[in-house]
This record gives C-alpha cells, sequence and structure tokens, in this order.
C-alpha cells in the first residue's frame, strides 16, 4: 500500500519504505533510541544518505523538571520543559517534537520506518541485533538481573514505542551481542562451575556497538584486510572499556559480568581485589550493596582524583601542579596500556590500535599518556597530529611499527544500519 508521496522526486512511499522509482533502492526513516531510567536519547536518520535528520534527550522523565531538548538538522534547538511522568509520555512528546511544524523534520510519524533500541544485556541468548517480539521481551526481563539499571529502562522503552507506533518494527542492539564470539577462555571465571551453569556468571563486554563500528572503521580507514586484520579498540569516556578484535570478530574485551569490571573509569572501581569489598564492609560496617554502590558511582577517577569525575577536570588540575589528579590520569593511563599490551599478545600482534568514545577522541594528554609505554615497540606518535580533532585521522607517524588511529565512534548509526538490515 502507498502511504503517501514522498518529499524528494522520483520517490515513493510503501509501506513505510521510501523506494526510488529509477533505481529501485529502497530506503528508511530510522529512530534510534536509547532509553536510561530517567532518560531517552534519540535520533532520527535518514538511511537513504544516513543522514541524522533530528537528534535530541528527554532528561528527568519521573522526575521534577523534565525537559526535552530536541536538536532538527538545519534549524534552532528547541527545549520544552514539561511534564514528564514516565517513558510513554517522553516517547510521544519526541514524536511530537519530530513533526511539529516549526521545529520538526517529517509530516507524520507514518514516515518513521522502524525503531532501534539499544539493549543493554541480551545474556548468552541474542548474539546479533533481532526484530522484538514476546520471546524477545522475556529474554530482556530474564537479563534484569545482569542489567539492573538498563535493561528495564530498555524494556519500557521497547514497549512505549509499540503503544506510540503501532505495526513499526522494534529492532533491539544488544551491547553484548558484538562480544559473544569470545571464546570460553576468555569469557568464563575461575569459580565454581556451576555457577556458570545456574546462574549465567560469565563475561559478557559492553559497549558492543561502539566496538563493532570503530573495529570496522578501522580496518576501512587503514586499507587492512577483513579478513586478515587484528584490531585493539579503546573505548574511553565515562565509561571505559577495550575489546581485541580479530578478523572482525571480538576474542576478549575488558568489561564482564557487569560494566564494573575493567578500568577504572569516571566513578567506577575497575578491576580490584574482591576481597576489599568484604574488608571495607567488616571494617565501616557496610552492606555488599552499599559497597557496590560505592564502587559503580564514588570510584574510579572521582575517587581518586578527589575533586571529578570529567577527564577536562583532570587535565586542568594536573596542569596546575595537582598531585592528585596527575595520579588519577597517570594511573588511568597505564590500566589502558597494560589492556592494550595483554590484547596484543591474546591476538599475537596487532595492526592498529584504535582510540575512540568522549576521552578517546578528545583527549590528547590520554593518549599521549598510554602510546608513550609502546615506544620499545616501535610504536611513534606524531604529537601535533596527536592535538586535532576531528574525523578519522592517523595519530601515528608513517614510520610508526604500529597503526594508531582515532575513530570517534558512531553508535546510533551502527544501530540504524542493523535495524535496517532486519526489516
Amino acid at each position: 500500500m502507498v502511504s503517501k508521496a514522498a518529499k524528494q522526486k522520483n520517490h515513493i512511499y510503501i509501506n513505510n519504505k521510501c523506494i526510488d522509482i529509477f533505481k529501485g533502492e529502497i530506503f528508511m526513516k530510522i529512530l534510534v533510541l536509547n532509553c536510561g531510567s530517567s532518560s531517552l536519547k534519540y535520533q532520527l536518520i535518514n538511511m537513504e544518505n544516513e543522514e541524522v535528520l533530528a537528534k535530541g534527550i528527554c532528561e528527568r522523565i519521573g522526575q521534577e523538571g523534565s525537559v526535552l531538548t530536541h536538536k532538527p538538522e538545519g534549524k534552532d534547538k528547541f527545549v520544552r520543559q514539561t511534564a514528564m511522568p514516565d517513558h510513554q509520555v517522553a516517547v510521544e512528546l519526541v514524536l511530537e517534537a519530530l513533526v511539529d511544524a516549526e521545529h520538526g523534520v517529517i509530516e507524520d510519524a507514518d514516515e518513521i520506518g522502524a525503531v532501534g533500541h539499544r539493549v543493554l544485556h541480551g545474556g548468552q541468548v541474542y548474539s546479533k541485533s533481532i526484530v522484538v517480539n514476546d520471546d524477545v521481551k522475556k529474554v530482556i526481563k530474564d537479563c534484569f538481573p545482569l542489567g539492573p539499571l538498563h535493561n528495564p529502562a530498555n524494556l519500557i522503552g521497547i514497549e512505549a514505542c509499540e503503544k506510540a507506533l503501532p505495526g513499526k518494527p522494534q529492532v533491539a542492539v544488544f551491547d553484548t551481542a558484538f562480544h559473544q564470539t569470545m571464546p570460553p577462555k576468555a569469557y568464563m571465571y575461575a569459580v565454581p562451575y556451576d555457577w556458570y551453569e545456574k546462574y549465567g556468571i560469565r563475561r559478557y563486554g559492553f559497549h558492543g556497538t561502539s566496538h563493532a563500528f570503530v573495529s570496522k572503521r578501522a580496518v576501512e580507514f587503514t586499507g587492512l584486510d577483513p579478513e586478515n586484520s587484528k584490531v585493539i579498540v579503546c573505548h574511553l569516556g565515562n565509561g571505559s572499556s577495550i575489546s581485541a578484535v580479530l578478523n572482525g570478530k571480538c576474542i576478549d574485551t575488558s568489561m564482564g559480568l557487569t560494566p564494573l569490571e575493567g578500568l577504572p573509569m569516571g566513578t567506577r572501581s575497575g578491576d580490584i581485589d574482591p576481597a576489599i569489598v568484604q574488608f571495607v564492609a567488616n571494617k565501616e560496617g557496610k552492606t555488599v550493596d552499599e559497597m557496590l554502590n560505592i564502587l559503580n558511582k564514588q570510584s574510579g577517577m572521582l575517587a581518586v582524583s578527589g575533586k571529578s569525575s570529567d577527564f577536562r577536570d583532570l587535565n586542568d588540575g594536573m596542569d596546575a601542579g595537582d598531585e592528585r589528579c596527575t595520579l588519577a590520569l597517570e594511573l588511568f593511563a597505564y590500566k589502558v596500556a597494560k589492556y592494550i599490551g595483554s590484547y596484543i599478545t591474546a591476538l599475537h600482534g596487532v595492526d592498529v590500535i584504535a582510540f575512540t568514545a568522549g576521552v578517546g577522541e578528545n583527549d590528547d594528554i590520554v593518549r599521549k599518556l598510554v602510546m608513550e609505554y609502546f615506544d620499545y615497540m616501535g610504536i611513534k606518535i606524531d604529537l601535533e597530529e596527536n592535538k586535532k580533532r576531528g574525523d578519522d585521522r592517523y595519530i601515528s607517524t608513517p614510520d610508526s611499527s604500529i597503526k594508531v588511529v582515532v575513530i570517534p565512534t558512531n553508535e546510533e548509526l551502527r544501530i540504524a544500519r542493523e535495524t535496517l538490515e532486519l526489516v
């Protein structure tokens, strides 16, 4: 059924898909959602040219002071302060903004062909993205204990879209999926085996959408053979993780059962001696839940520096001679370098090291501190190129033994692409 004429010449819409009459190519506008417990980030992407038509965020959902910030391409930013008691209302407000006569980018919601949802945890069930049905929603719910802060919100977002956009395909793109190619020797813990059998205790990894996008793009950018490539991706931000990718498949990653394992992060401790939990709990009379809250929200760079979880503040502190800010940055860089070194071993070498995410893309000091550990390998960094910001770029010198690049991540585009493939 033809629903409407397309705005673009020689295009028509059939079943919500944009079809070029002469080329026979099929395009779609895809809404990408990332639902948190009290927030909803979104992008509307035109898959004809992968252009972002609009993006925005709903903040403080279920709280006082709820606000929608909507940025349509080529138009002024629009901010709306209004009550958002739940995600259902937030989704409806997003759709209103997208079709608004002044601030919108589409005529009506029927132009949205599908919705791609970032979902944190798919357990061991899903190793790739999937169109949502009742079985998929059950798995997402079954994974609530593995992703208590994210999976419930992800499911709420899916069900809100089902009500607001009835009949539109909903696609779950799992943060853990890319890492499901890890071999057992990488994902198993040396704990009682029945914990794995009964509770699924194993390493899952996260930031998978980013690692998938950046590892593939790094291969393309550097001209490597996708079937003969060894890539290490450093996704460094307030949440940080590293992956080892062999021929396009992840063989190891730093996060574990939860995003707490691995590198120290903005407020997360990363790897610690697990006996610390019992030791401090006994000393201070804290419960396990209280200890985990401290390790997730009061540790990391915030704890070491005593000042901030923001790396920009740490850089300013280091420049001012603050010893603890300096320690925080040095500790972080050291841990990153240790993981890179271990993954070089796991891969039996490396072709390219890629930095991405907020810190990885923008913090030249962190990149410099990390790569100084690898001068013995003949890796050379161009300090001037390292200071630049922008698109995909080399920060290693032409005579460096290993290519080092900065690849801006685009998780939303990856989600949109995977959604398009399925619908």
